[in-house]
């Protein structure tokens, strides 16, 4: 191996688990039929002259496998969090208990459940691209060295360590989207 060049390996498994990272999060904001408080991350509440996530304006609790409840700590809240979750497309219909917001989780049906795997497909397709422009990050700069006097030999061992740092990544969004699809279609 050359002295002279040292492709920062750990950098690009950082950025590549980031993808991860934000694959796992637009997955958990999918709704499965079954209750959890992380599908209530995107949804934002206009509180005190900005957009806020609602675990910042109350206690978010799954009481039950069909439903979340959210105690919001500002009784003047409470209408703006209830029209927040109705407009956030979650296809949830809140119900008022004072300052308790109590969210039933409705069964899905097959056709949405369809449309959700899909979906989910889009996101971890998203995750693979970013992860395949990462490499070619890597990949760009092997060329660079190479371009600049690095030895064949040294350019085949790096470009197959970003080969496979990238395989590691594809078969984890893979293992990720294959999990979340199941949890979909269970009934």
């Amino acid at each position: 191996m050359s002295d002279e060049f040292m492709l920062d390996t750990d950098d690009l498994a950082r950025r590549m688990d980031g993808a991860i990272a934000n694959l796992r999060t637009e997955l958990a904001s999918l709704r499965t039929g079954r209750a959890s408080g992380s599908m209530l991350e995107p949804v934002m509440v206009d509180a005190y002259g900005s957009m806020t996530p609602i675990n910042q304006v109350g206690t978010v609790n799954v009481p039950e496998p069909r439903m979340v409840t959210i105690n919001v700590w500002d009784k003047g809240l409470v209408g703006k969090v209830e029209k927040a979750i109705r407009e956030s497309g979650l296809g949830i219909n809140p119900q008022l208990n004072g300052t308790i917001i109590m969210l039933p989780i409705p069964e899905l049906n097959e056709e949405r459940r369809r449309d959700l795997t899909k979906v989910a497909g889009g996101y971890a397709e998203s995750a693979r691209v970013s992860i395949r422009n990462l490499r070619k990050d890597g990949m760009d700069q092997i060329k660079k060295a190479k371009s600049d006097g690095m030895s064949e030999d040294d350019q085949k061992f790096w470009e197959a360590a970003v080969q496979e740092l990238t395989d590691e990544h594809i078969k984890v969004v893979d293992e990720t989207l294959e999990t979340k699809q199941a949890e979909i279609m269970q009934v």
